[in-house]
């Protein structure tokens, strides 16, 4: 590798807030949050929506994303369509 041109590797944080899972790994991501690890050594701490914890792809659990809310609320948008066959 030519120096200089990479960014810094570094042991990081990443917290999935869905499953409440952390995960220790080497990043060049960076932070200005830290959290105290298990290991006693404190780390930058990056907050992630979804992970390999709680992605359905990988858990094997699909999960419902409130479809009823959002049947009724394009119901009432664009009111209701006919009946298929008509």
């Amino acid at each position: 590798m030519k120096p200089r041109i990479h960014p810094d590797s570094r042991p990081v944080v990443f917290r999935d807030r869905a499953a409440d899972v952390a995960f220790l790994t080497r990043s060049t991501a960076d932070s200005s949050r830290t959290i105290e690890w298990e290991d006693g050594n404190t780390y930058p701490l990056i907050d992630v929506e979804i992970s390999s914890a709680s992605h359905p792809f990988y858990t094997g659990k699909s999960r419902v994303l409130d479809t009823a809310g959002r049947v009724e609320r394009f119901e009432r948008r664009y009111g209701r369509t006919a009946t298929a066959g008509h």
